[in-house]
Protein backbone atom coordinates (compact mmCIF):
# COMPACT_ATOMS: atom_id res chain seq x y z
CA UNK A 1 0.00 0.00 0.00
CA UNK A 2 2.62 2.57 0.64
CA UNK A 3 5.09 3.04 -2.13
CA UNK A 4 7.95 5.12 -1.90
CA UNK A 5 7.29 9.31 -2.26
CA UNK A 6 8.76 11.19 -5.02
CA UNK A 7 9.18 15.17 -5.53
CA UNK A 8 6.24 15.39 -7.21
CA UNK A 9 4.29 14.20 -3.96
CA UNK A 10 5.80 16.67 -2.00
CA UNK A 11 2.85 19.37 -2.18
CA UNK A 12 0.46 16.71 -1.26
CA UNK A 13 2.54 15.49 1.81
CA UNK A 14 2.51 18.92 3.16
CA UNK A 15 -1.11 19.54 2.48
CA UNK A 16 -1.58 16.17 4.63
CA UNK A 17 1.22 18.10 7.29
CA UNK A 18 -0.76 21.49 7.10
CA UNK A 19 -3.93 19.33 7.93
CA UNK A 20 -3.40 17.32 10.83
CA UNK A 21 -4.96 18.45 14.17
CA UNK A 22 -2.26 17.15 16.87
CA UNK A 23 1.48 17.93 16.15
CA UNK A 24 0.31 20.88 13.84
CA UNK A 25 2.84 23.21 12.00
CA UNK A 26 2.54 26.17 14.14
CA UNK A 27 5.30 27.95 11.77
CA UNK A 28 6.53 28.61 8.52
CA UNK A 29 9.58 26.29 10.28
CA UNK A 30 8.89 23.24 7.29
CA UNK A 31 8.65 24.34 3.86
CA UNK A 32 8.10 22.02 0.82
CA UNK A 33 12.00 22.53 -0.10
CA UNK A 34 12.93 20.76 3.19
CA UNK A 35 11.08 17.61 1.97
CA UNK A 36 13.88 17.34 -1.07
CA UNK A 37 16.90 16.11 1.11
CA UNK A 38 14.62 14.23 3.87
CA UNK A 39 13.49 12.21 0.53
CA UNK A 40 16.44 11.96 -1.44
CA UNK A 41 19.52 12.41 0.40
CA UNK A 42 19.27 12.69 4.26
CA UNK A 43 16.25 9.46 4.08
CA UNK A 44 13.68 8.50 2.57
CA UNK A 45 9.55 8.94 2.44
CA UNK A 46 6.70 6.89 1.41
CA UNK A 47 2.81 7.90 0.67
CA UNK A 48 -0.32 6.47 0.72
CA UNK A 49 -2.76 8.10 -1.69
CA UNK A 50 -6.29 7.45 -2.59
CA UNK A 51 -7.61 8.13 -5.94
CA UNK A 52 -4.65 10.09 -7.13
CA UNK A 53 -4.22 11.98 -3.87
CA UNK A 54 -1.49 11.58 -0.94
CA UNK A 55 -3.49 11.34 2.17
CA UNK A 56 -0.56 9.89 4.52
CA UNK A 57 3.03 9.76 4.69
CA UNK A 58 6.00 9.21 6.29
CA UNK A 59 10.06 10.51 6.48
CA UNK A 60 12.65 9.01 8.31
CA UNK A 61 16.10 10.53 8.81
CA UNK A 62 18.92 7.00 7.60
CA UNK A 63 22.09 9.20 8.93
CA UNK A 64 20.14 10.12 12.25
CA UNK A 65 17.73 7.47 12.32
CA UNK A 66 14.82 10.58 13.08
CA UNK A 67 11.68 9.57 12.28
CA UNK A 68 11.15 13.32 10.43
CA UNK A 69 7.14 13.11 9.70
CA UNK A 70 4.11 10.42 10.22
CA UNK A 71 1.34 12.11 9.10
CA UNK A 72 -2.23 11.10 8.25
CA UNK A 73 -4.77 13.48 7.14
CA UNK A 74 -7.77 13.80 9.19
CA UNK A 75 -10.34 12.80 6.98
CA UNK A 76 -8.66 9.52 6.00
CA UNK A 77 -7.52 8.37 10.12
CA UNK A 78 -8.73 5.02 11.27
CA UNK A 79 -7.81 2.56 7.72
CA UNK A 80 -4.20 1.32 9.32
CA UNK A 81 -2.32 3.68 6.85
CA UNK A 82 -0.32 5.18 9.99
CA UNK A 83 0.79 1.52 10.88
CA UNK A 84 1.42 0.53 7.63
CA UNK A 85 3.78 3.61 6.76
CA UNK A 86 5.05 2.83 10.29
CA UNK A 87 6.54 -0.24 9.58
CA UNK A 88 7.69 0.11 6.28
CA UNK A 89 9.64 2.96 7.06
CA UNK A 90 11.12 1.27 10.41
CA UNK A 91 11.83 -1.96 8.58
CA UNK A 92 13.73 0.52 6.01
CA UNK A 93 15.82 2.42 8.35
CA UNK A 94 16.78 -0.71 10.61
CA UNK A 95 18.08 -2.34 7.35
CA UNK A 96 19.89 0.73 6.63
CA UNK A 97 22.17 -0.49 9.28
CA UNK A 98 21.01 1.77 12.09
CA UNK A 99 20.52 0.32 15.70
CA UNK A 100 18.63 3.46 17.07
CA UNK A 101 15.59 5.25 15.90
CA UNK A 102 14.33 8.75 17.89
CA UNK A 103 11.66 10.68 17.53
CA UNK A 104 9.84 13.44 19.60
CA UNK A 105 5.78 14.28 19.00
CA UNK A 106 3.74 16.57 21.35
CA UNK A 107 2.87 15.21 24.77
CA UNK A 108 -1.08 14.23 25.25
CA UNK A 109 -1.54 13.18 22.02
CA UNK A 110 -2.92 9.94 20.40
CA UNK A 111 0.57 9.70 18.47
CA UNK A 112 2.32 8.79 21.94
CA UNK A 113 -0.18 5.73 22.40
CA UNK A 114 0.59 5.15 19.07
CA UNK A 115 4.06 4.89 18.97
CA UNK A 116 4.15 2.71 22.76
CA UNK A 117 1.59 0.30 20.79
CA UNK A 118 4.34 -0.11 18.03
CA UNK A 119 7.16 -0.70 20.63
CA UNK A 120 8.56 2.68 20.99
CA UNK A 121 9.44 3.42 24.79
CA UNK A 122 9.23 7.08 25.84
CA UNK A 123 12.63 8.50 26.96
CA UNK A 124 11.53 11.93 28.88
CA UNK A 125 11.03 15.38 27.41
CA UNK A 126 12.93 17.35 25.42
CA UNK A 127 14.01 21.44 25.66
CA UNK A 128 10.93 21.98 23.95
CA UNK A 129 8.31 19.91 26.49
CA UNK A 130 7.96 17.46 23.52
CA UNK A 131 7.91 13.65 24.24
CA UNK A 132 11.23 11.52 23.35
CA UNK A 133 10.70 8.19 22.37
CA UNK A 134 13.41 5.62 20.97
CA UNK A 135 13.10 2.34 19.01
CA UNK A 136 16.25 -0.18 18.97
CA UNK A 137 16.59 -2.87 16.10
CA UNK A 138 15.88 -6.72 17.25
CA UNK A 139 19.17 -8.20 16.20
CA UNK A 140 19.55 -12.17 16.69
CA UNK A 141 22.21 -14.00 17.98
Amino acid sequence: MPRPASRADIPGMHKVRLAVRENPLTTSAIREEHYVPAIESTGRGWVIEEQGEVVAFAVGNSTTGNIWALFVHPDHEGKGYGKALHNVMVSWLFEQGLDRLHLATGTGTRAQGFYEATGWHFVGLNANGEAVYERFAERNP
